[in-house]
């Protein structure tokens, strides 16, 4: 494939993500995370994406006549590696040092994903020269798949959030139980497109974007948390 197109593709990718990610940064403007450590989140979750492939690839060839199954390994991949790269950028460091900051590199994380993710999806039809089918591609994934990833890592940075000011042992259930939580909607999500045979593909769109409106919800109570 030409470098042209490579290139064209993760800017494709690149540029929503980025945007989606002035959005978030813009929310936490008063107490900003250093920059090194929000760019150290974004590159580790697209790494992350990279590593994922091979290991859906396997679980695709190895996992036969079970989509539900499949489904809920290809998620719970998904959002481990995004958990792992957070937590190696900033989330054990001292630059974590109030609740919101977990939402922040949670969803750092994810979009980095998401615009390595949606720059793959992008390669294809920009390899084939259909620009139409390219810049549809890149619409459907900047309003479902690269929300649904913002969705499903906010919500463990928000249980995060939440037991910020609580023991150790107490933080690692909410972790757990955040993740758990991402993994069920991400496959929910997932199922839904996958039998998605009504033409409603909007209407589970709008449910993701109802949902991160809840999620922005918490992040603006996690604000106001205190000891």
């Amino acid at each position: 494939m030409e470098i042209p197109t490579i290139a064209w593709a993760l800017i494709g990718g690149l540029l929503p993500a980025l945007l989606w990610l002035w959005f978030w940064l813009h929310e936490d403007r008063k107490r900003p995370e250093p920059k090194s450590k929000l760019f150290l989140a974004f590159v580790l979750g697209m790494i992350s994406t990279l590593l994922v492939i091979p290991i859906e690839g396997f679980l695709d060839g190895y996992i036969i006549g079970n989509t539900v199954l499949l489904v809920i390994l290809w998620a719970t991949t998904e959002e481990l590696f995004k958990y792992i790269a957070a937590f190696f950028s900033g989330l054990h460091t001292k630059a974590n040092n109030e609740p919101i900051d977990a939402i922040i590199y949670m969803i750092t994380a994810a979009l980095g994903f998401a615009a390595m993710e949606n720059a793959l999806f992008l390669l294809t039809p920009l390899g084939a020269g259909h620009i139409a089918d390219t810049i549809i591609t890149g619409n459907m994934r900047f309003i479902g798949a690269t929300v649904l990833h913002i969705l499903s890592s906010g919500t463990v940075g928000v249980f995060m959030a939440m037991s910020f000011y609580r023991k150790k042992i107490v933080k690692k259930e909410f972790v757990f139980v955040g993740l758990i939580l991402s993994i069920v909607l991400h496959t929910i999500f997932n199922l839904l497109i996958m039998n998605n045979t009504g033409g409603n593909i909007f209407g589970i769109f709008l449910l993701v974007w109802i949902s991160v409106g809840i999620l922005l919800m918490f992040f603006e109570k996690a604000k106001h948390l205190r000891p």
